[in-house]
């Protein structure tokens, strides 16, 4: 049973293949570029990069974060981000560097959900499949932070494609797939790999993967497979077995069901997979008595696949990842696909909805530069007391042109049943790229530790010996670590340290004994979290 279509979806979709690469590309950079390192995920997960690039290439097979092993997730990311850091910081400041990892990935995936796409839809699809992942809500805050995550999903989207392309190429198509599982593996870790590895074996129930060619597939998939995932454990053994041991214990735990659906695995997954979901419901609605069809049964199962991981697992938005590649196929087709009426609504209520949105940022941008009106010039000064708006003619040339594209393209748009969906991602990209020119700089001011780091620093001065710690965050550690060297230890370590930095709320009581406050310290217009600077008396 080949691996083909039998929908007309001939009809082009509104843009261009280069507007999709261009639309893509700026979505990708913006937003990633342009800030410090923010608490947890993205200062942790820079923290790690940033130890490779400095400590030599002892910590390249075991991470470390400010001096402690990291195994949270395998090194394949921290390995990119700390190259991409070294490579490009002559051009961009180290963490903007390291974060390109994301950006990288971020488009690997991308194409490779596109070509999956043309595969089982065709072209137009193909155009449309890439929009709509950017217009995904769920998918916006981890694609631009230092996350490891993004490497298990370009890994599963490449597993899906090699998946695939084994029906006609078994050979490239085992390949594609053992280097997805290689790379979901050293990315996020064995929960990673699952994903793909079920897909992968329930293909083996279909009639058109259940042919005698498959073996070829299954047999160059091995291979891929374990050269890419056996190494690094094997050396990690071999340097440290105890590490290794802790490593496995935690690996074979993720594995365990943590809860069963709840109610928010079920909130998250409908606000973080929209529009993704209803689209693909659509399509499968369509397609109810057709969907053994190999075009629908390959991301059908795969979805039933992610979404049972995620639903067995911890509700983070990172969990759900994995479900947004094989759902962004489903949707691809099914966005092609919506009744007059529906696809007028979904049209009208993209173009509101970010009409209101573009209005409120460019509200948002006049009243911090120019402090009216009044009212939100308030709600922006409140939060981050001390900040001083300072925005480049050019960059506010770049926002106006930006906001005007958007309306001229949209107000544009031909007739098309790809219509709603590409207003709604042009839309999507366009209040995100507004939001990273015009308010970033403010965002930033507000999460960075940078502040905080230089106050502590000025009043250690140089040299200051041992710092010890109390309740201070990871991504507090990290950030002290990065932005001014300060390193801090605890247990027995810190026994005799002559300084010690705390971490608690407002109210805490500030007097220690045997201790001397110096400084008290917080990020602009944190009420929830103090550190505290203590001299041993």
């Amino acid at each position: 049973m080949p691996l083909t279509t039998s929908l007309d979806l001939t009809t082009p979709p509104p843009i261009s293949k280069w507007g999709v690469i261009v639309l893509c590309t700026l979505w990708l950079l913006a937003g990633t570029l342009g800030h410090d390192p923010w608490k947890p995920d993205d200062a942790i997960n820079l923290g790690a990069a940033f130890s490779m690039a400095g400590n030599g290439w002892q910590t390249w097979l075991v991470p470390h974060v400010v001096g402690d092993s990291w195994l949270v997730s395998p090194p394949l990311y921290y390995w990119l981000a700390a190259l991409c850091g070294q490579l490009f910081q002559w051009l961009l400041p180290w963490h903007d560097a390291a974060r390109l990892a994301t950006t990288l990935l971020g488009a690997g995936f991308l194409i490779t959900l596109s070509t999956s796409v043309r595969h089982l839809a065709g072209l137009s699809a193909a155009l449309i499949a890439p929009l709509l992942a950017i217009g995904t809500l769920g998918l916006l805050v981890p694609i631009h932070d230092a996350q490891p995550a993004i490497a298990g999903v370009f890994g599963f989207s490449l597993a899906l494609l090699g998946l695939i392309q084994s029906q006609k190429i078994p050979l490239r198509g085992g390949i594609l797939f053992g280097a997805g599982v290689g790379i979901s593996f050293l990315g996020v870790g064995l929960d990673g790999a699952l994903c793909s590895l079920v897909a992968g074996m329930l293909t083996f129930f279909h009639p058109a993967w259940r042919q005698r060619d498959s073996l070829i597939a299954l047999f160059a998939a091995c291979i891929v497979a374990v050269v890419l995932i056996l190494p690094w454990p094997w050396l990690l053994n071999q340097q440290s077995p105890q590490l290794f041991d802790l490593w496995w214990t935690s690996e074979k735990s993720s594995l365990v069901p943590k809860t069963v659906f709840t109610r928010a695995h079920f909130k998250l997954l409908m606000w973080a997979s929209w529009p993704l979901l209803p689209l693909a419901i659509w399509q499968v609605w369509l397609e109810r008595r057709r969907l053994w069809l190999p075009q629908t049964a390959l991301p059908l199962m795969a979805s039933f696949v992610a979404l049972a991981i995620f639903f067995l697992g911890n509700s983070r938005p990172v969990s759900l990842l994995p479900a947004l590649v094989p759902l962004g196929m489903l949707a691809a087709t099914g966005a092609g696909r919506l009744r007059r009426g529906a696809a007028n609504a979904f049209d009208w209520f993209g173009m509101v909805t970010f009409s209101l949105m573009s209005i409120l940022i460019w509200l948002g941008a006049i009243a911090l530069l120019t402090g009216t009106p009044e009212k939100i010039a308030k709600n922006f000064t409140k939060p981050t007391p001390g900040f001083i708006a300072h925005t480049p003619l050019i960059v506010i040339i770049l926002a106006v042109l930006v906001t005007i594209g958007w309306l001229a393209y949209t107000l544009g748009l031909r007739r098309s049943p790809w219509r709603a969906a590409t207003r709604w991602s042009i839309g999507w990209a366009t209040i995100w790229l507004l939001i990273a020119v015009l308010w970033l700089p403010w965002i930033d001011y507000g999460k960075s530790y940078r502040i905080v780091s230089a106050d502590f620093s000025q009043r250690l001065g140089k040299n200051p010996g041992c710092i010890a710690r109390r309740n201070l965050g990871l991504a507090q550690r990290v950030s002290l670590d990065y932005f001014n060297g300060i390193r801090t230890t605890s247990g027995d370590n810190a026994k005799n340290c002559r300084y010690l930095i705390t971490q608690t709320r407002p109210q805490a009581e500030k007097s220690l004994a045997n201790w001397t406050l110096l400084l008290e310290t917080s990020r602009p217009g944190d009420k929830t979290e103090r550190l505290r600077l203590y001299q041993r008396n």
